[in-house]
C-alpha cells in the first residue's frame, strides 16, 4: 500500500489521517471534528465517523486503532467526538469486544500532547468537554510512566515540547523538543516516517498573553513521509493547527537562514484557511486594503514543485467570513504559482454539495490527488459499513 494523507470534511474544523507507506501501515491520526450531525443517520453530513473507521487497521481483538493521535491544540473543532468515538483509560478496560465493528471504540495506542498546548489554552478560554478528557488522559499516562508501568501499545504517550518551569525535565524519554526531529511512532522506529517539531515554540522573556495564547501554541510538526525504503523524502507535511501570524513572524526568524526546514509538498493551511495566519488586520474592516504580513508569507510559502495547499473548511466565498478568507485562499494560490501547485478545500471536493475524504496520495514522484477512479472504490467499500451515527457511544 502506498503512504497517503486524508483529510476529511469537517467544516472549518480539522481530522487529517497519516498512513506510512510500512506493512502493516502504521496510522497517524491529527485532530478529531466528529459533529453530532455525523453522527446522526437521518442528516445528510457526511459520516466522517464510518470514513475513518473503514481506514483504520484492526488488532488481534477485533478493535479498530490508530497508532498515534495528535491533538494540535484544544478547540472544539480539533477534539469534538473523542469521548463518543475512541477508548480513553486503560487499555485492560477496553469494553466488551463482542460489540459489532461499528460500535467499537477507536484504541489509541500512543498519544501525541503539548503540555504548553493546554496550560496556554486554559489561560484564554474554558476547555470542552472532549479536550478535558483528552488532557486527563495525557496526564494519566504520564503517571504511569513516572510510576515506571510498561509501556504497552493503548498506554502510551509522546510530549511534544517542553513544559514550563522544567516540568518534563525528568520525562526525558517521553520527550521531544522543540527544533527536534524524531522518528518513533507508538514508540518503534519507522523508517518510513521523520518528524520535526517547530512548534509551540518556548516561552520568550517578551511573550504577552496574546502570543501565549492558544492559536500562538498549537502543534506545529513538519513531516517526512516515504513512498518506500528507497524514497525517503517523497512528501514534507507541514501541519500546525491554528498557528496565527505572530507564530509564522518568529518561525521564519529562526529558520530563514534554513529555509528548508520550512518546505512542504503539503500544507494543512493554518486555522482553516484564516487571513490571520499571514495577517494581523481584519479581513471584515479593511478587505482589500489589509496588508500581509511578510515574514509570516515567507514562511508559509516555503513550497515545493507541484506542492498541495489544503483548507480544512466549508466552501470558500468572497464575503466578509474569516475563517475560512477568501483573501487567505488568493494568497495561498499566489503562493503556489511559481512551483505549480494546487490549493484545494474539503468542503469543496468532489463539489460543494458532495463532499467527500480528500485523499493524497504519496508516490515516488511526490503528492498527488488521489484519482476519481480509486476515490469510487473506497466509496463503496465505506459505504458498505454500518453508519456509526446508528448506535453512538456514550
Amino acid at each position: 500500500m502506498s503512504a497517503m494523507i486524508t483529510f476529511f470534511p469537517v467544516g472549518c474544523g480539522d481530522m487529517a489521517l497519516v498512513r506510512l507507506a510500512d506493512e502493516p501501515a502504521t496510522h497517524i491520526l491529527i485532530d478529531v471534528n466528529i459533529r453530532g450531525a455525523a453522527d446522526d443517520p437521518d442528516d445528510p453530513t457526511r459520516d466522517v465517523a464510518a470514513d475513518l473507521r473503514a481506514r483504520l487497521p484492526r488488532d488481534g481483538q477485533g478493535r479498530p486503532y490508530v497508532d498515534a493521535f495528535l491533538l494540535s491544540h484544544p478547540d472544539k473543532d480539533h477534539c469534538t467526538g473523542l469521548q463518543n468515538h475512541f477508548h480513553l483509560g486503560a487499555i485492560a478496560d477496553y469494553p466488551d469486544d463482542k460489540l459489532p465493528d461499528h460500535l467499537k471504540k477507536i484504541v489509541i495506542r500512543e498519544i501525541w500532547s503539548s503540555p504548553m498546548v493546554f496550560r496556554r489554552a486554559s489561560r484564554t478560554h474554558t476547555l470542552c468537554e472532549d479536550a478535558k478528557a483528552f488532557n486527563r488522559e495525557a496526564k494519566r499516562r504520564v503517571q504511569r510512566f513516572k510510576e515506571g508501568l510498561p509501556l504497552i501499545d493503548g498506554e502510551r504517550v509522546l510530549i511534544l515540547g517542553e513544559d514550563e518551569n522544567g516540568k518534563t525535565d525528568a520525562l526525558t524519554a517521553i520527550l521531544v523538543r522543540t527544533g527536534d526531529t524524531f522518528r518513533a511512532v507508538n514508540g518503534r522506529p519507522n523508517s518510513f516516517f521523520q518528524a520535526q517539531l517547530l512548534g509551540p515554540l518556548p516561552r520568550q522573556p517578551e511573550d504577552d498573553e496574546i502570543l501565549l495564547s492558544k492559536n500562538h501554541s498549537s502543534t506545529v510538526l513538519n513531516m517526512r513521509l516515504a513512498s518506500s525504503l528507497l524514497r525517503q523524502d517523497s512528501c514534507h507535511f507541514l501541519t500546525a493547527g491554528d498557528a496565527e501570524v505572530a507564530i509564522w513572524e518568529r518561525l521564519w526568524r529562526r529558520y530563514q537562514a534554513t529555509p528548508e526546514v520550512l518546505a512542504y509538498d503539503v500544507l494543512l493551511a493554518p486555522h482553516h484557511c484564516s487571513w490571520h495566519s499571514l495577517s494581523y488586520d481584519s479581513w471584515s474592516a479593511l478587505r482589500e486594503q489589509a496588508k500581509v504580513a511578510p515574514d509570516a508569507r515567507s514562511a508559509l510559502a516555503q513550497a515545493k514543485f507541484g506542492a498541495l495547499i489544503i483548507a480544512s473548511a466549508k466552501p470558500i466565498q468572497d464575503d466578509d467570513c474569516d475563517p475560512p478568507c477568501i483573501r487567505a485562499k488568493s494568497e495561498y494560490q499566489s503562493i503556489l504559482s511559481r512551483p505549480g501547485g494546487l490549493f484545494l478545500c474539503t468542503g469543496e471536493e468532489p463539489n460543494r454539495s458532495a463532499p467527500e475524504p480528500l485523499e493524497i496520495e504519496i508516490t515516488a514522484a511526490g503528492a498527488k490527488k488521489k484519482t476519481a477512479r480509486a476515490r469510487g472504490i473506497a466509496a463503496v467499500a465505506a459505504a458498505a459499513a454500518p453508519r456509526a451515527g446508528t448506535h453512538v457511544l456514550r
